[in-house]
This record gives structure tokens, sequence and C-alpha cells, in this order.
């Protein structure tokens, strides 16, 4: 696992780029672990401050409880469709998973609010290629480095 300050010194355009798809849009999608394992898949709001990837949610969710039973989650950057004239426009969609740690209570405002710093173990950005023939994945694991695949 890395925090999100080592992979971006890693990978910096790649972590500007992942960065830059979180920071379009206000609400992705987060999965957590239920008790039975099953897995859940809630809303959720990212920051990027001071070199963290952020979590910050109402106190007592579900979310927050399953991050304190088992920190494990993925998150997937809010997408929309490619452009039908132009595929290979679209800026494509980013997935990070990880592992949650909660911060100390108070630590962030609004109180009362419960937060989560997320270390990272794999970032994912999927594009269209140009041409519009296929996919450009490229990913990047914590120990491995960054590899892309086209499909």
């Amino acid at each position: 696992m890395s925090s999100w300050q080592e992979f971006a010194a890693q990978e910096p355009d790649f972590a500007e780029r992942v960065k830059g798809l979180f920071g379009a849009y206000k609400h992705h999608t987060m999965a957590t672990l239920r008790l039975d394992g099953s897995p859940r898949i809630s809303g959720t709001e990212v920051t990027f401050d001071d070199g963290s990837l952020l979590l910050g949610m109402m106190p007592g969710t579900r979310r927050a409880v399953d991050l304190r039973r088992d920190p494990r989650l993925a998150i997937h950057s809010h997408t929309v469709d490619p452009s039908e004239t132009d595929p290979a426009s679209w800026d494509g969609d980013a997935k990070i998973t990880g592992r949650a740690s909660e911060l100390p209570a108070g630590s962030r405002p609004p109180e009362g609010s419960d937060w989560f710093a997320v270390d990272v173990a794999e970032v994912v950005l999927t594009k269209v290629g140009d041409p519009a023939d296929h996919l450009v994945i490229e990913s990047w694991k914590s120990g491995r480095g960054r590899k892309t695949q086209r499909r």
C-alpha cells in the first residue's frame, strides 16, 4: 500500500489525470464489505488534501461501519458516456482500490463527521483509444508500478 502522496510522487502525470476525473464531479461510487462479506455500493465524495485521499461522511453511516470492520474498499469515479461522434475525446473513468484508516474524531470539519484516509493499492484509468477501435487501460499497483494495456 502507498499513500496518495507516495503514488503521486511516483506517477505525477497519471495521478493528476486520475485526480482530475475525481475532481470533475462531486459524487462517485464506493464499494465496501458488509458484515457477511457481500459488497455494499454507496455514493461518496472524495477529497484530495495535503497529499492524502480522504473520504468524509456523516457520522454512523453503514459504509463507515463497514470500513471500521474491514478497511478494504474500491472507489469508481463518476463517468459519462463517450461522445458518439468522437469517442476518443472521452476523458475516461478512474478506479482506486485500497484500505481506509479512520482519522481521529474532530480532526476535520464539519464537527462530528467521520473521516478516513485511503492507502492506495491500485489505480486504474480506462479510456477509448485513438483511433476509437480499442480501450487504453493504464494501471498502477503498489510494488509493481505502472503498465498500459490496449484491448
